[in-house]
């Protein structure tokens, strides 16, 4: 398992009404807590009024790292079915919100269920979903003179320099497709006067 499926942007006021109700979808790709925490923040301040902010997302490889919310709705009748759609489009690293503004008819939990399923799901429709590779990140240390030698290597594994620091002893940092980390770490360990660590 090297690569994993998210959407490439985010995708934003996707709406579905329901007897009154008005339900905006958002999805945006997320890595890590802090942009997840972002994204809530933005959709809560461009709707203070909504009456529920619901929302689930999946972060990690196998979405491991997960959380429906149904904020205040029924418990089940929000979160989770939105939580659903991502399983459905099987992606990972990603937060889809649904905003609602109630329209003075009651839906039902069973109403509330299709509504917001149906929401998230012409959202993640809007989206494009795309398949990431996973990265690593590796940290070479060799003698000024195998600089051609280490560069000539790193780029037949299209490895992207993300510092390079020439000194005596140069340290190179770049970023590669985890898929190849084995391959290359063979190859660096064959050389003499060379050492290396990756990130993971």
């Amino acid at each position: 398992m090297f690569n994993f499926k998210t959407i490439e942007s985010p995708v934003e006021n996707i709406l579905l009404k329901e007897k009154g109700s008005k339900f905006i979808g958002f999805a945006f790709p997320v890595n890590n807590e802090e942009e997840l925490k972002a994204a809530l923040e933005k959709i809560r301040s461009e709707h203070p009024k909504a009456t529920h902010h619901c929302y689930a997302f999946r972060m990690g490889l196998n979405g491991e790292n997960y959380r429906a919310n149904d904020d205040g709705e029924p418990s089940g009748s929000a979160g989770l079915p939105i939580y659903n759609q991502l399983l459905a489009n099987e992606i990972t690293n990603v937060l889809v919100i649904s905003v609602r503004y109630y329209g003075g008819t009651k839906l039902g939990v069973s109403g509330l269920v299709k509504a917001y399923k149906e929401s998230a799901k012409i959202t993640l429709e809007e989206a494009r979903i795309i398949t990431r590779e996973l990265e690593t990140t590796v940290e070479i240390e060799f003698n000024f003179n195998q600089q051609n030698l280490i560069f000539t290597l790193l780029s037949k594994y299209d490895a992207k320099v993300l510092q390079f620091d020439a000194d005596e002893k140069c340290i190179v940092t770049a970023s590669l497709k985890l898929s190849q980390k084995e391959s290359i770490s063979e190859k660096l360990s064959e050389m003499q006067y060379v050492s290396f660590d990756f990130s993971d």
